[in-house]
């Protein structure tokens, strides 16, 4: 009941609320990128999402498009803003995504979705992956994100995909907004062998 019906109209209504909340802030964060950076304030890209279909991600623009002398682009320590990286650290960048969810292309949970170049890349592990929706956050985001090897996040993603329930989601939820930055490394081994166990 709750991953068939209950999560997809949870997330509709939750994510609508929070767009009608967070609507100043996605005008000042709008008008500042645009003010200090100068481009635009968005970056769009193709996603592999739900059942390894393809959908464009949003999310606020954190990095310029400055190039080296053989007009090849920086590295991307290079070239995230002052402001970028201010919105990273604080995930605002991600609220963009609440109209990918609004169109049932993404969950606020669920396996970070991968640029569709990736799709070539994958064993059937890897593409389990799209047998849910993609999410802002999720399991593999609050255990550890950069840190982990790519191994253990398709490991995490696909436990999550066999065990998400209510409970599990709400508890990554809260981890991901008591957190600092939303992607604070916390060892979340507990849940799993809470599951085990059950």
């Amino acid at each position: 009941m709750y991953r068939k019906y209950v999560k997809s109209t949870a997330d509709f209504i939750f994510a609508l609320f929070t767009v009608v909340l967070f609507l100043p802030v996605f005008i000042i964060i709008t008008l500042l990128i645009l003010i200090l950076d100068g481009f635009s304030p968005f970056f769009i890209q193709d996603r592999v999402g739900k059942d390894a279909r393809s959908f464009r991600i949003y999310k606020f623009k954190t990095m310029n498009d400055k190039k080296d002398s053989e007009g090849k682009l920086l590295k991307e320590e290079l070239r995230v803003t002052p402001l970028g990286r201010i919105l990273r650290q604080s995930g605002l960048d991600e609220i963009p995504q609440l109209f990918n969810i609004l169109k049932f292309e993404m969950s606020f949970i669920g396996p970070r979705p991968l640029p569709v170049y990736y799709i070539d890349l994958e064993d059937k592990l890897q593409r389990d992956r799209h047998r849910v929706l993609p999410g802002i956050t999720g399991l593999a985001q609050i255990t550890g994100r950069n840190s982990l090897k790519w191994p253990e996040k398709y490991r995490l993603d696909n436990y999550y995909i066999e065990n998400h329930s209510f409970w599990l989601d709400l508890k990554i939820l809260l981890k991901t907004i008591v957190s600092s930055n939303g992607y604070d490394a916390v060892n979340f081994e507990h849940v799993i062998s809470e599951k085990k166990s059950e």
